[in-house]
């Protein structure tokens, strides 16, 4: 990758981004050592503009950025780091250093955790045990959350309604994993069918 860093300070920015949920996280300066560094070692390391040195992000508080994707902008002299955050990124004790804490995109999150539990094949994981049951069960599970949504949309209660739809989302994770699918597999179909 060819890195265009400032003539004069050697520095470049790099924009870290949530790999799961696409959410702006924080923003960092890297001189070519804390490029070099975050390559060997797969986790974000900064330079310190304050310090004067190299830092790695979690290094004291173990709330590490793991780099799943590296890309430069159109002139080559930004960084758009992708990665898995460990913890909170702020210091403040926040998920992003712009405070927007944010429900967009755990959708994502919550596919990683389902395929986790299965995975992991956890005994006391309500999960991981639908998922054993087989793909008739879990089928059959996605129908009758279907159901449940249609007869509350009939109703004027929100809440009851919006729950349902959340247990028919949690399901079709679910049934995604079980048939090999993703939701960005699904996310790819639609954005096919608006153009």
């Amino acid at each position: 990758m060819n890195i265009n860093f400032d003539t004069a300070t050697g520095l470049v920015p790099a924009i870290i981004q949530s790999s799961t949920t696409g959410q702006v996280l924080m923003l960092g300066y890297m001189n070519r050592e804390a490029y070099h560094k975050t390559l060997e070692e797969g986790k974000v390391t900064f330079y310190s503009r304050s310090k004067g040195r190299l830092w790695t992000k979690g290094e004291t508080s173990g709330n590490f950025l793991l780099v799943k994707d590296i890309k430069t902008d159109c002139d080559q002299d930004t960084l758009l780091i992708k990665a898995q955050a460990l913890g909170p990124v702020c210091h403040t004790g926040s998920k992003t250093c712009f405070k927007e804490e944010t429900a967009k995109g755990f959708l994502y999150e919550l596919e990683q955790t389902i395929g986790q539990r299965i995975d992991e094949g956890q005994e006391n994981s309500y999960t991981s045990r639908l998922f054993s049951s087989g793909i008739n069960r879990m089928a059959q599970k996605v129908g009758e959350e279907a159901v449940e949504l249609v007869i509350e949309a009939k109703d004027n209660n929100d809440e009851l309604f919006n729950n349902e739809a959340a247990d028919l989302l949690y399901h079709l994770l679910i049934l995604l994993k079980a048939k090999g699918s993703s939701l960005e597999e699904i996310e790819h179909i639609l954005l096919e069918r608006a153009k």
